[in-house]
């Protein structure tokens, strides 16, 4: 796994070890950076699901000035905290142990910011999805104008939820990437 751009790109992270934990892979990387722009200076960023720490980690390397890594399992967790460390973003990086059944996180990493960025990778399939967006729709964590990028199965349905707009759809290969923008109202 290596990061396809910014200030760290090529830099090679530490991998899982097995399958529970799917990476995303360049090809649908680069495609979510050419979307959402490459230069990401001042972002913040909610990367939920975080498995790695990958998509969060890319979006430092491109300027992002906070990540919050949210995961319940533990290989995953010491994968994130190994990845900082790998690329020196420890102290721009905050680590969440969360169960997103249980909803969003109410602890003080995660509602410490309002996030510009939100990654949702979860596994294929999972039933989490529709509530988690919706959530994140209606939570004081989403700044205006924030964008959700949602990683799922090809197959998945497209979900739509106010005051969430659907920007853009595409699919790689076995992936569907649905980008969402918060509406500003302000």
């Amino acid at each position: 796994m290596k990061i396809t751009g910014g200030q760290i790109k090529g830099r090679i992270l530490a991998a899982p070890k097995n399958l529970d934990i799917r990476p995303s892979s360049n090809k649908v990387r680069a495609a979510i950076f050419n979307i959402i722009g490459q230069d990401l200076s001042g972002t913040r960023v909610l990367d939920l699901f975080s498995g790695t720490g990958l998509l969060g980690i890319e979006a430092l390397s491109r300027g992002a000035v906070l990540g919050v890594f949210v995961d319940y399992a533990k290989q995953s967790l010491a994968l994130i905290r190994r990845n900082l460390l790998l690329c020196g973003y420890e102290r721009k990086g905050s680590i969440c142990k969360w169960d997103l059944a249980k909803g969003l996180p109410k602890n003080r990493a995660f509602i410490a910011a309002k996030y510009d960025l939100v990654f949702l990778d979860p596994p294929y399939g999972s039933h989490l999805i529709a509530g988690l967006i919706s959530k994140l729709a209606r939570s004081a964590r989403l700044a205006p104008g924030a964008l959700i990028v949602l990683e799922t199965g090809k197959d998945s349905i497209t979900l739509s939820c106010s005051p969430l707009i659907l920007v853009e759809t595409r699919i790689y290969g076995d992936t569907k990437i649905s980008i969402f923008k918060k509406e500003d109202f302000s």
